[in-house]
């Protein structure tokens, strides 16, 4: 094809995106009426019915190969056209207000101390990231993850430290499957190197080691270590400075536990191996909650629950939606919804501000639009 033919093309497709900008102008002011029609008359925004009819009708008039692209098409405007009308009709801006509020109230400086919940005991790895958040910390101390979440939802503490993931090993499910149950907000988070250490009583040595106690998360990031040890049994435990604290009470020597460094003179024990993580490059990302919305200057990510209407491509249509602002999805978490047959809720965390307003305006719209959405905070990454 000719350069001169190529030209010509493009300014063909130049004049037909302008006719199509100008009877998408048309349609969603036509959208506007519908809107306000809908909010006389106590109608929903959607039509589901309308919309499927419309759908097979484009697809018989694309003809035959253009069927899913026409599809995909009216579906897109059927999404803009929806999240149109529900930002006319004010849906959604509980969130806004909220939102809003909280960035008037909340102090210009992320707290010194503060009483702060943290899962095991002194020398756990969310106790050291607590005193990298807060130097001046009053610690309460529960011996599972969810003691953390009750904690701060009942008010015993302002602020809550939960690891969320790991490097090498993955999420923490436990922690996320907790979130459904809890009403908190995420307004810090904190990466932490975490170096694993084989601790021991006095006396012990590698060689008469029997059994090892860790929390699994530990384990699962040693899994190479472990596997070069031989007749030796892996106890899994709530968490590793709870099983160095046993190991330490024991008084025996044939039996060790994965944990931090701190632990060594905390519990007067040895260290038996050091860095035994399968990787150097092993971080552990911990999120502080808070009960109210709290959002510092600097928030630059933010994170959102959301379960997603029951439809192909319904996922899709929002990862697409990020994409058009430019917003990149750090994470996707997805985890059963309890008591539901198949039916996922995502986790999502946003690298994305909530100073900008068509942030503000997309947060709105799915807060108005998906079967369940929790906002669950805007906040800074150390």
């Amino acid at each position: 094809m000719a350069d001169n033919e190529l030209t010509a093309l493009r300014e063909t497709i130049n004049t037909l995106d302008d006719q199509i900008l100008d009877l998408f102008v048309r349609r969603m002011q036509t959208a506007a009426g519908v809107a306000q029609y809908k909010r006389t008359h106590g109608l929903p925004v959607l039509n589901a019915a309308r919309e499927r009819e419309i759908l097979t009708r484009m697809a018989d008039r694309a003809g035959e190969g253009l069927e899913q692209y026409s599809q995909a098409l009216f579906s897109t405007l059927f999404s803009v056209s929806r999240a149109y009308q529900r930002k006319l009709l004010g849906f959604g801006g509980a969130l806004l207000e909220e939102i809003k509020a909280s960035l008037d109230a909340t102090a210009p400086l992320f707290p010194q101390k503060a009483v702060v919940a943290c899962q095991g005991v002194e020398g756990a790895y969310s106790q050291q990231a607590c005193n990298d958040l807060f130097p001046l910390p009053t610690t309460m101390y529960f011996t599972r993850f969810e003691g953390v979440f009750q904690a701060v939802e009942k008010g015993l503490c302002r602020y809550g430290i939960l690891p969320i993931e790991n490097s090498t090993h993955g999420s923490v499910t436990e922690v996320y499957d907790l979130m459904t149950k809890y009403h908190f907000h995420i307004v810090r988070s904190h990466k932490m190197r975490i170096r694993h250490v084989l601790v021991a009583n006095p006396g012990a040595a590698l060689s008469g080691i029997r059994e090892i106690y860790s929390h699994e998360q530990a384990i699962g990031q040693c899994g190479e270590f472990l596997k070069s040890l031989k007749d030796v049994e892996v106890h899994i435990c709530a968490n590793t400075a709870e099983a160095a604290k046993m190991v330490a009470a024991s008084g025996r020597t044939d039996i060790a536990a994965i944990a931090s460094r701190a632990c060594l003179e905390l519990y007067g024990l040895v260290s038996l191996k050091e860095s035994i993580s399968d990787t150097e490059d092993n971080f552990t990302r911990f999120i502080c909650i808070a009960k109210d919305m709290e959002i510092y200057p600097g928030a630059d990510r933010i994170s959102l629950m959301l379960s997603l209407t029951h439809k192909p491509g319904s996922l899709c249509e929002l990862l697409a939606r990020f994409s058009a602002l430019g917003v990149n999805l750090a994470k996707i978490e997805s985890r059963p919804m309890p008591g539901s047959d198949f039916e996922f809720v995502f986790y999502l965390d946003l690298e994305a501000s909530v100073y900008r307003e068509d942030v503000l305006s997309l947060l709105s719209d799915l807060a108005a639009s998906q079967p369940q959405f929790t906002f669950l905070g805007a906040y800074r990454e150390d």
